[in-house]
């Protein structure tokens, strides 16, 4: 019996996806914080550039070169007690067209008591027709703090390219103390392009961003808006259930980086990654 080339071609295309997984643990060993187990797999890599002195850095690397349809990355990170670990990207997350099943992410972030995670990654980029779809789980103990930032760029605007169609979803949780105190789902589909043009979406905004500052409070809302007036694009500022959170939109990704690590820049004492610097 012969098979469905349909079926065929499917499943070669199912054999040939990327798979990675990172998964590690931080502990704090004589006053500095130094990994403890790890685990890697697939074409997902993490290196960790240099001790610092109490903290520590990892930078991860997706030697795949790219996300495409049909995709499946995970990473977990958890922080000991009183740990403080600095998790970024060694360069911006590319996302290509996908003609069948969207690529899949998920990222599940701990910290123990008293423990500091950031997490910056550079942004991710959507070429034209990309899926994805993007799950963020963040577990924090009631003392343990958070600095994370995720910047999403629709088409590449340096090239004047504008994504005009896919699928972009995109769920975030935070538990803080075991309770829930933050969910939210996030899903763009088919004429993305034409929702983004929406004055009540993105008023024709190429890039969309978000800060989440654990603890954060109406004070730093405050503080942080002093710097509005220099934002290069727009901004929103808000704090509830012991939190503050950041959005943004801009025209492009180099706008929207500038306006972020001001707002990084008012909410940390922690340095932002080499690689946003450049």
């Amino acid at each position: 019996m012969r098979a469905d080339p349909a079926s065929a071609a499917a499943d070669i295309f199912e054999a040939n996806r990327a798979r990675g997984a990172v998964r590690f643990d931080v502990r704090l060993q004589d006053g500095m914080t130094r990994r403890h187990h790890l685990h890697e797999s697939g074409s997902l890599r993490v290196r960790f550039p240099s001790p610092e002195d109490d903290g520590l850095s990892a930078m991860f690397v997706n030697t795949a070169g790219g996300i495409a349809g049909g995709d499946r990355f995970a990473v977990e990170v958890a922080a000991g007690e009183g740990s403080r670990v600095t998790l970024s990207s060694a360069a911006a997350e590319k996302v290509y067209r996908a003609p069948g099943k969207p690529a899949e992410l998920d990222i599940a972030l701990t910290a123990a008591a008293g423990a500091h995670i950031a997490w910056l990654p550079q942004e991710t980029i959507l070429f034209d027709r990309a899926r994805i779809h993007r799950r963020i789980d963040i577990d924090l103990a009631a003392t343990a703090s958070l600095l994370l930032c995720e910047i999403v760029v629709f088409g590449r605007t340096a090239m004047g390219e504008r994504m005009r169609e896919g699928e972009f979803v995109d769920r975030w949780r935070l538990r803080r103390g075991g309770r829930l105190v933050f969910a939210e789902t996030v899903r763009l589909d088919g004429d993305i392009g034409g929702k983004l043009a929406h004055p009540a979406i993105a008023n024709g905004a190429a890039a969309i961003g978000t800060a989440l500052i654990v603890p954060g409070d109406a004070a730093l809302v405050e503080r942080i808006r002093e710097s509005l007036p220099a934002f290069r694009g727009e901004a929103g500022l808000s704090a509830w259930n012991g939190f503050a959170m950041a959005r943004f939109c801009a025209q492009d990704a180099a706008s929207l980086r500038a306006d972020m690590m001001a707002v990084l820049g008012c909410a940390s004492a922690v340095p932002l990654p080499r690689l946003w610097l450049n």
